[in-house]
């Protein structure tokens, strides 16, 4: 799946909300906290995390190209 990014960056959350892979903002925060979020390969627990063009993110089955 990919993602274009309309502004210089968007917060972690923000991205797995906007993509409707959760239900809720709550939801998205907890994803993350709970480590089911990586970043380029890493876990990433930074629910704001500034998410830029060529980030990877994987969610369980699912992988979003930034670009």
């Amino acid at each position: 799946m990919k993602y274009e990014l309309k502004d210089d960056y968007i917060e972690l959350f923000k991205l797995l909300k906007v993509l409707d892979l959760v239900d809720s903002g709550a939801q998205a925060k907890m994803l993350v906290g709970d480590g089911h979020v990586k970043r380029n390969g890493e876990v990433e627990l930074r629910k704001r995390a500034k998410i830029i063009k060529g980030d990877i993110i994987e969610v369980a089955d699912v992988t979003i190209e930034v670009c």
